[in-house]
C-alpha cells in the first residue's frame, strides 16, 4: 500500500485500525461492565405508564383522584359455584374467607373493597314506618336455610342482581381498586406479584367448590408478565435461526460466530445502559433487545459479505477488514443514525411505555454504530474468512452471475415502466384498503391476549353472566360546593344520563340520581309515576343523605360521578361515548355546572386513542422527515431521496392496509411498529443506493451498475431480509397476541422493505436518476483530486 494511498485513508479507518488492540480493550472492558449492569435490569409495570398522563381525561381524573379513586386501575373477581346457586352455606363461606383474603393484598384500597360480606353493600325499602336498610349479609346470619332466604330477600332489594350478583344467582362478584403505589411503604404495585397471589387464590379455591373468574388492567398486566418467558424463548430461537442460516450463507464459522457476537454484545450495552440510566424493561419494551440484534446483523451481514468478496480476491484479513470499513462506514452511519432519530419521533407520544421504547431503541440503535461497524471489522482484520468460504465464495460468484445478471432487468427500460405502474397500482390499492383502519381495540376482552387465553374466557364470562360490563365510562360533573343535591344540578344529570342511554353502546348509566329517584318513589308507596326527581329541596336532600347515594358524590358535594357502562371498549363505543358527551357538555355546561371527561377504564382508553389517532401522522411525518434529511445531507440529491423513500413508503401504507383487513387497531402495542419498519427498512435502500451510485460514477450504464450491485450488496439486503423475517416470524406463534401481531406486521415489512428496495429502487433510478451526469461529476471530482499535490 503507497504513501500516498495511507494519507488518503479516511481518519476514522486510521484510528481505529491502528489502535486495534487498545479499542479491542476498551470494548472488553465495556462490555465487562455493561454486562454486570444489564443482569440487574429489572421488568417494570405501571398503570400510570400506559395512559396519556397529559391529556385532558386524565389530567381531569388526576385533579379530582383522591375524590374519585383508581380511575380504570381495579379488579374484579367473580366467583362462581361448581354446583347450585350462591344460596348456599359452603359457598358463602368461601365467599367471606376469599373476601378477607382479598382485603389482604397487596395495592387493595381497602375502603372501597365490595362484596357481599363488606359493609358498603346495604339494601333499602320503605315500609309504613319509614326506611329500613341494612348490609345485604343480615347481621343474624349462620348459614341456616333461614338465614340465606333472608340473604335472598336482601339482594333482590338491593338492586345488585346484574351488577354485583350474577343474573342467573350462580356467581357474585368481589370489586375492588388497586393504589398505584403503598401509602405504608411508598413502593410501586408489583402487578407481577399481585397476579401470582390472585392466581394462587384461584387454585385454592378451586378445591373448595367455587371457580374464579379474574379480569382488570393489572391481572392483564400479571398475564403478560407469564408470557415474557416465551418472549425469552422467541428470542433465543432467533439466535439460532440466525446462526444456522448466516452460516448456510456465508460457509465460515469463524465470521458467522462473530457477526452473532457482535449483535448480541450490542443488546448486553443496551440493556446495561438503559439499567445505568435507571430504566426499566416494560412489557412492550421487552421487545427491542430482539429489534437490536436484528439490526446488529443486518449491518453485520453487509460487513461479513464485503469482507468475505475482498478476501476471495486474495486480500488479507486487515486488508479486507480496512477496505470494508471504508466502504461501509459512511451508508452503515447514516443508516443507523437515521434509525435512531427515527426511533426518537416516538416521544413525540405522550405516553410512558412508547417514550420508553423509542428510547431503549435509540440507545439500542446507537451502540451498534460501535459493536458492529467497529468491533466486528477490527474482529475480523484478526479471524479473517477460512480459505474454504473464499474459496467457495470464487465458485458461487459464477454460478450466482445468472441470477443477479436476470434480476438486473428490474433496471431495464422496457421493465422498469411496468415496475412504476406497479408500484403505483400497490399505492392505490393499499391507500384504498388502509381507509378501514382504526384506532384502538377492534375485539372484545384484553386484545393483548388471544380470544381463548385465560382472562378472555374469564371476561367472557363475567360479560355473559352480568348485566353491567366491566367497560365504565365515568363522566365528572361539577357544582358549587353543598349544591351537588340542587334540583337544577340533579337535573342535569338526569338529562345526561338519558341522553347517554340512547347512545349505542351504552348499556345503562348510574348516578347519585338513581339512587335519589328509587328514594322518593319508595317514599311514596313504590309508585312508579313518583320515581322522578322533586323539585322540593327538602326531598332532594333526603333522598341522598342515606349510605348508598352518598357513595355516589363526594364530601363537600360539588361533585358527582356518572358511571356509564359499555357493551365493549372497542373504538367506535367509545368515539361514540365521547363525542355524545361533548355535544350535551357545549349545551349544557355553565357557572356553577361543568361536564368533564373522563375516568373509568373505558375513559382512559378512549383518552389514549385520542392521543394516538392524533400521534400516529405526526410522527410519520417526523420519522420521514427525519430519514430525508439525512438521506439529503449525505448524498445531497433529491433524486437519491425519491429512490430511497419511495419504496418505503409504498411499505407502510401496505402494513396498514394489512392491519385494516386482519383487523388489527392502531393501538399502544402497534403503532411502534410502523416507525420500527422504517427505521430498519432505510438500510437496505441506503446500503443499495451507495452501491449503485459508486457504480454509476465509474460511468457504468444503469442495468450494468445494478448487477454489480446485486452481486455485492444486494445478496446480502436479500439475505438479511429473508433472515430477519424467518426470525421475527416465529413471534407469531407467541402466547401473547400484542407480540404475534407485531411479529407479523415486523415479519411483512421486513420482506417488503427489501423487495421494495431490490425491485422498485432501481426501476426509479431509470426514471429519476441521470447516470451521465453522476459519470461526469465523479470525472470532474477525479480530475480536482489529482491536482492535490499529496501530503
Amino acid at each position: 500500500m503507497s504513501s500516498h494511498h495511507l494519507n488518503t485513508e479516511p481518519v476514522l479507518e486510521r484510528l481505529f485500525f491502528n489502535n486495534r488492540v487498545f479499542f479491542l480493550a476498551f470494548f472488553l472492558l465495556a462490555t465487562v461492565v455493561l454486562g454486570w449492569q444489564a443482569m440487574q435490569y429489572r421488568i417494570d409495570a405501571s398503570f400510570e405508564k400506559m395512559i396519556p398522563l397529559k391529556h385532558p381525561f386524565i389530567q381531569n381524573w388526576m385533579e379530582r383522584r383522591d375524590e374519585l379513586g383508581s380511575g380504570g386501575n381495579s379488579l374484579r373477581i367473580s366467583v362462581e359455584a361448581k354446583e347450585g346457586d350462591i344460596f348456599d352455606a359452603g359457598y358463602m363461606e368461601s365467599l367471606r374467607r376469599l373476601t378477607d383474603d382479598v382485603f389482604y393484598l397487596p395495592g387493595v384500597d381497602r375502603a372501597a373493597l365490595k362484596s357481599l360480606w363488606t359493609a358498603n353493600v346495604r339494601w333499602l325499602e320503605v315500609t309504613e314506618d319509614g326506611f329500613e336498610g341494612g348490609p345485604v349479609i343480615p347481621q343474624t346470619y349462620d348459614g341456616s336455610r333461614q338465614s340465606l332466604e333472608e340473604l335472598r330477600v336482601n339482594i333482590l332489594r338491593s338492586g345488585q342482581v346484574g351488577s354485583l350478583v350474577a343474573n342467573n344467582f350462580r356467581s357474585s362478584i368481589i370489586e375492588f381498586p388497586l393504589l398505584e403505589f403503598n401509602p405504608e411503604t411508598g413502593e410501586k404495585l408489583d402487578y407481577k406479584a399481585l397476579s401470582q397471589k390472585l392466581e394462587e387464590l384461584r387454585t385454592k379455591y378451586s378445591v373448595q367448590g367455587v371457580d374464579l373468574h379474574i379480569i382488570g388492567f393489572a391481572k392483564i398486566l400479571g398475564d403478560l408478565f407469564e408470557g415474557v418467558d416465551a418472549i425469552k424463548i422467541f428470542f433465543l430461537l432467533a439466535i439460532a435461526i440466525t446462526l444456522v442460516l448466516l452460516f448456510a450463507y456465508s460457509r465460515c464459522l469463524k465470521s458467522t460466530l462473530v457477526a452473532v457476537f457482535c449483535s448480541l454484545v450490542a443488546v448486553v450495552w443496551q440493556l446495561g445502559l438503559l439499567t445505568a440510566m435507571g430504566f426499566g424493561i416494560d412489557l412492550y419494551s421487552i421487545l427491542v433487545p430482539f429489534l437490536v440484534f436484528a439490526i446488529g446483523v443486518s449491518h453485520g451481514v453487509q460487513i461479513i459479505n464485503n469482507i468475505g468478496i475482498e478476501s476471495a480476491h486474495d486480500a488479507t484479513p486487515l486488508d479486507a477488514a480496512r477496505r470494508t470499513f471504508r466502504t461501509l462506514y459512511i451508508p452503515g452511519m447514516l443508516a443507523l443514525v437515521s434509525d435512531a432519530i427515527g426511533f426518537l419521533t416516538l416521544l413525540v407520544i405522550e405516553i410512558s411505555v412508547i417514550r420508553d421504547l423509542a428510547i431503549a431503541a435509540s440507545i439500542g440503535v446507537a451502540v451498534i454504530i460501535l459493536t458492529n461497524l467497529v468491533l466486528l471489522p477490527v474482529l475480523m482484520s484478526y479471524i479473517g474468512v477460512s480459505r474454504r468460504a473464499s474459496d467457495r465464495l470464487k465458485v458461487t460468484e459464477k454460478k450466482e452471475a445468472i441470477t443477479w445478471r436476470a434480476m438486473s432487468y428490474f433496471a431495464h427500460p422496457v421493465v422498469a415502466p411496468l415496475s412504476v405502474v406497479l408500484a403505483v397500482a400497490g399505492f392505490g390499492a393499499s391507500y384504498y384498503f388502509s381507509q378501514d383502519l382504526k384506532i384502538g381495540d377492534l375485539d372484545p376482552g384484553a386484545p393483548e391476549l388471544r380470544a381463548d387465553s385465560r382472562y378472555n374466557l374469564d371476561n367472557k364470562f363475567i360479560t355473559e353472566n352480568y348485566s353491567t360490563s366491566a367497560d365504565t365510562f365515568i363522566t365528572m360533573v361539577e357544582t358549587d360546593t353543598e349544591q351537588c343535591s340542587s334540583y337544577a344540578f340533579m337535573d342535569a344529570l338526569d338529562r345526561y344520563m338519558w341522553h347517554m342511554k340512547n347512545v349505542d353502546g351504552v348499556q345503562d348509566a348510574v348516578s347519585m340520581v338513581t339512587v335519589a329517584k328509587q328514594v322518593i318513589k319508595g317514599l311514596n308507596e313504590g309508585n312508579p309515576k313518583w320515581q322522578a326527581l322533586s323539585r322540593n329541596q327538602y326531598v332532594l336532600n333526603n333522598a341522598i343523605s342515606n349510605q348508598t347515594a352518598q357513595q355516589l358524590y363526594n364530601k363537600d358535594c360539588s361533585l358527582a360521578p356518572v358511571l356509564i357502562f359499555l357493551e365493549d371498549h372497542k373504538a367506535e363505543t367509545l368515539q361514540r361515548v365521547v363525542q355524545a358527551t361533548e355535544a350535551f357538555a357545549v349545551e349544557n355546561n355553565q357557572d356553577g355546572l361543568t361536564f368533564l371527561m373522563a375516568t373509568g377504564n373505558a375513559g382512559v382508553e378512549a383518552a389514549t386513542n385520542e392521543v394516538i389517532g392524533y400521534a400516529q401522522n405526526q410522527m410519520l411525518v417526523f420519522v420521514y422527515g427525519v430519514v430525508s434529511i439525512l438521506c439529503l445531507i449525505t448524498f445531497r440529491s433529491v433524486r437519491a431521496l425519491i429512490c430511497i423513500i419511495v419504496p418505503l413508503a409504498l411499505t407502510s401504507l401496505l402494513c396498514q392496509a394489512l392491519m385494516a383487513q386482519l383487523g388489527i387497531g392502531i393501538k399502544v402495542a402497534t403503532l411502534p411498529v410502523i416507525a420500527l419498519g422504517v427505521g430498519i427498512g432505510v438500510d437496505y435502500g441506503i446500503y443499495i443506493y451507495t452501491r449503485l451510485e459508486g457504480f454509476l460514477r465509474q460511468g457504468m450504464p444503469l442495468q450494468q451498475a445494478y448487477y454489480m450491485t446485486l452481486r455485492t450488496t444486494g445478496k446480502a439486503v436479500i439475505f438479511t431480509g429473508i433472515t430477519l423475517a424467518i426470525g421475527v416470524g416465529t413471534w407469531i406463534f407467541s402466547p401473547i397476541k400484542f407480540q404475534a401481531d407485531m411479529g407479523m406486521l415486523l415479519t411483512f415489512m421486513f420482506v417488503w422493505n427489501m423487495i421494495g428496495a431490490i425491485w422498485l429502487m432501481p426501476a426509479l433510478a431509470r426514471f429519476v436518476l441521470r447516470p451521465e451526469l453522476l459519470a461526469t461529476k465523479a470525472r470532474e471530482e477525479a480530475v480536482l483530486k489529482s491536482q492535490v499535490p499529496a501530503g
